[in-house]
């Protein structure tokens, strides 16, 4: 760094001698050889003096990038990530008349890890490898000669990961609340919480066909039941009593107030023929949202919730779902009920996501999904073995931004959620704003031919077409909460703040 390779090559100068030699001779004869060679230095000085007289009479500022590129080739300034210093390219590593900024960032910030992934791919060990493929190297299983990246439960030796994974409630279970997680020991945690490492949820386009057909609602009865812990530490049980007192009829097929047998029933074919569904958890957590929700979508009935606080978060589309945050909410959610049953159509536009598909926001979580969380702890591991890598003393230290000219290019790079490998994006200074960025990131995946994660998933009435569509783009590291819900950036200056505090960012990007 710091280093200025400008000059073509070295430049030959005329100097003029002292003490020219002269006639001693009074005649106006003509002078000897020698002595008009020893006058040649003062005849090429005169005509560069009247050359310069001439080029007086042009601009000053073409005057003077004339006379630049006469002794300079052209520059390109490199700002450096760690001092400032600007680096000034030559022939040796830069061709400004051929090479742009883009092309010399792609070849100056390329980087080979020390881990290539394909040859030594991430090892888990403690369970049993349940998907098909994953876009870094990943195994799971039980080789004891071999040291695991990471290992389910506590403790493990230094350098392997200590992992929790679990889908049942931090209310229940102490140790999937993630603080408490932390505090046990537990590098990676792996829970219904959106918020957690890796969240692995009841949802999945796979499991459940959520655009299944909505069937006629035969059933007398307004909603249906299935709950069989009677000891549930919430009040859905209360819940449940305080519905039926406002005259709303439920059919209960579970252990609990039990009115229909439930036995040799189908819960999703029974479902499809009420109205209603009581999808009522065992727990009012955050993000603890379970197959009863998900069954009811299925089933193509309204699901009346009790659960998550944030169970809107889940919904399909605004107003397909009732929630009863607190037992005092029981009578306008009644009331609800009983003015949907009678009103076909607003009844009917509860259920519209079912024909027109769900909001992009419902998409975006159940996508999430298609990626096997298995392969998504492995993308985890690998991301964080690779900035570990960044941030050592000995890493290749990257220029990130090249400036020619009046204008910077910006080295960003970005993946899609659910894929390991980066793309480099490049964003200029005239053209760095958020918009800007979106219209770049389409354009790089688009002249890919880049097909989302979620495309062999998701129902064919969902598929959509082969153009992309960008919901969220956030900086990597972020968890999925925050990615998908709490996370923007406050205006074109925060974005470029952001670029300029990290250098070579990393993003990622979630298609609908």
């Amino acid at each position: 760094m710091g280093l200025v390779w400008n000059q073509r090559g070295s430049r030959t100068e005329t100097t003029l001698q002292e003490g020219l030699p002269v006639s001693s001779g009074g005649g106006g004869g003509a002078l000897p050889k020698k002595k008009w060679s020893n006058l040649m230095p003062l005849f090429v000085a005169l005509v560069v003096i009247a050359e310069i007289a001439f080029l007086g009479r042009l601009d000053m500022a073409k005057n003077a990038a004339m006379v630049a590129d006469l002794f300079y080739r052209s520059r390109v300034v490199v700002e450096s990530d760690d001092l400032g210093i600007e680096m000034v390219g030559d022939d040796r590593n830069f061709e400004a008349e051929t090479e742009s900024c883009e092309a010399w960032l792609e070849r100056e910030d390329a980087v080979t890890y020390s881990r290539d992934f394909v040859k030594e791919p991430v090892f888990v060990s403690g369970a049993e490898q349940e998907w098909k493929s994953c876009s870094v190297g990943c195994k799971f299983g039980f080789n004891g000669d071999k040291k695991p990246d990471a290992a389910f439960g506590v403790p493990h030796p230094v350098g392997t990961a200590c992992v929790l994974r679990s889908m049942e409630s931090g209310q229940y279970y102490a140790e999937n609340n993630l603080a408490m997680a932390r505090r046990r020991g537990y590098n990676i945690v792996m829970t219904t919480s959106l918020s957690s490492d890796v969240p692995v949820g009841y949802f999945s386009w796979a499991e459940y066909d959520i655009m299944a057909p909505v069937k006629p609602k035969t059933e007398k009865a307004l909603a249906a039941a299935f709950i069989s812990n009677c000891g549930a530490r919430n009040f859905r049980l209360q819940a449940l009593e305080a519905l039926e007192k406002t005259n709303i009829s439920i059919d209960s097929y579970g252990g609990c107030h039990r009115n229909r047998d439930g036995r040799a029933v189908d819960k999703v074919e029974a479902l499809k023929h009420y109205k209603f569904s009581l999808a009522f958890e065992n727990s009012n957590e955050e993000d603890y949202v379970t197959e009863k929700f998900f069954q009811s979508l299925v089933a193509g009935t309204i699901p009346v919730v009790v659960g998550a606080p944030n169970i809107q978060d889940f919904s399909p589309s605004p107003g397909s779902i009732l929630h009863i945050k607190e037992l005092e909410d029981v009578e306008s959610v009644a009331k609800t009920m009983r003015y949907l049953a009678e009103n076909p159509e607003a009844y009917n536009q509860s259920l519209r996501w079912k024909f027109e598909g769900p909001s992009d926001s419902f998409k975006a979580l159940v996508d999430m999904a298609a990626v096997h969380s298995s392969c998504r702890l492995c993308i985890h591991l690998a991301t964080v073995s690779r900035e570990k890598e960044e941030k050592s003393a000995g890493f290749k230290k990257r220029p990130c931004k090249c400036t020619q000219g009046s204008e910077t290019v910006y080295h960003i790079y970005v993946r899609e959620r659910g894929t390991f490998e980066m793309e480099s994006i490049y964003l200029r200074s005239s053209n760095l704003t958020l918009e800007g960025f979106k219209s770049a990131v389409l354009m790089k995946f688009t002249s890919l031919n880049h097909v989302p994660v979620w495309k062999p998933e998701r129902p064919k009435s969902l598929k959509g077409s082969n153009e992309l569509k960008l919901y969220r783009i956030y900086p990597l590291g972020l968890t999925q909460r925050q990615a998908l819900y709490t996370f923007s950036f406050n205006g074109d200056n925060d974005f470029r703040g952001h670029l300029e505090s990290n250098p070579c960012a990393k993003f990622e990007v979630v298609f609908v």
